[in-house]
């Protein structure tokens, strides 16, 4: 019998954790496999990390890893699928916004239908404000404009893979990583699955406005040069504005105002593109220093 991988993580997810486990376990026993759960602390602050020595205890699917301190989904999604041992995976979020109805049907689109993974795509944000959905929205435009890898507007983390596409995953070995774009980036052949936008179990989410655009920008430079490009180009362009502009100055009565004007604006943008080219040194040193991408305090994984 195939083992599947349920990948979970978890941060501050103490009101939803069991739900989800209840939901989980009411689909996956109905289908034709065997499975774990996977469940990552990603150094919760609060009763995340007890539960899930609960649920270990308790039901012989839970395995727990729990980080040092707070590293980030990124690194609790790689943790995650570098610990587990199925023949598929799948990645899941604990609030329920990612619904447990869905793996039928991406284990059929896997097993039987030819996939190598099975996204799901959520279809409607009918629980998100209207600045967030016009940033996601946005957001979609920008990055598959800039980049060579494309990403549909909906699609998320919630995924299940073949062992194949796993491991290939866990050869990309980055530390500043964009998921989506490793999924899009790694290829294989994916079924979208549409599903309806899921309220919250419990809590509140995560993810504020500020951490959706670092995000953003996580993705934009990771995936594209487009960023770099623009600077030298609009550089050209004011360098030969600005010469222009300077010969019509010299015979204006407020010749010290424009210049000053001229000065302020070029300055500025220079500032803006010295930060994005900073940006990427910055990616590009963190690489080289070769940290790991989490730190495990403590696991009930097996020896």
């Amino acid at each position: 019998m195939s083992l599947l991988s349920i990948i979970v993580p978890c941060y501050n997810e103490e009101e939803s954790i069991l739900l989800f486990h209840e939901a989980l376990c009411k689909q996956v026993d109905q289908m034709p496999v065997d499975y774990e759960i996977v469940m990552v602390n990603d150094g919760s602050s609060d009763d995340t990390l007890k539960l899930l020595k609960q649920l270990s205890a308790i039901d012989e699917h839970c395995i727990y890893v729990s980080f040092s301190r707070n590293f980030g989904k990124e690194a609790a999604m790689y943790a995650g699928l570098k610990a587990c041992h199925g023949d598929y995976a799948v990645i899941m979020d604990a609030d329920l916004q990612h619904p447990p109805y869905l793996l039928k049907d991406m284990y059929a689109a896997i097993s039987e239908e030819g996939y190598d993974c099975a996204g799901g795509l959520r279809i409607s944000r009918t629980h998100d404000s209207r600045l967030r959905k016009f940033v996601s929205h946005n957001f979609y435009q920008v990055i598959n404009s800039l980049s060579d890898v494309e990403m549909k507007e909906g699609e998320g983390d919630f995924r299940m893979m073949k062992r194949c596409m796993i491991n290939a995953i866990l050869s990309m070995k980055e530390y500043n990583r964009y998921s989506k774009g490793l999924f899009s980036f790694v290829g294989f052949k994916t079924k979208w699955i549409p599903f309806e936008d899921e309220e919250r179990a419990a809590g509140n989410s995560k993810w504020s406005l500020k951490s959706l655009f670092s995000y953003a920008m996580e993705g934009i430079l990771s995936f594209s040069e487009a960023p770099v490009h623009m600077a030298m180009v609009l550089g050209i362009t004011l360098c030969l504005a600005s010469v222009i502009s300077l010969g019509f100055l010299l015979f204006a009565p407020s010749f010290a105002i424009g210049l000053v004007t001229i000065l302020l604006l070029l300055s500025g943008i220079q500032l803006i593109f010295i930060g994005i080219v900073g940006k990427y040194v910055t990616k590009d040193y963190m690489e080289n220093k070769q940290r790991p991408l989490y730190i495990v305090k403590e696991s009930n994984l097996p020896l």
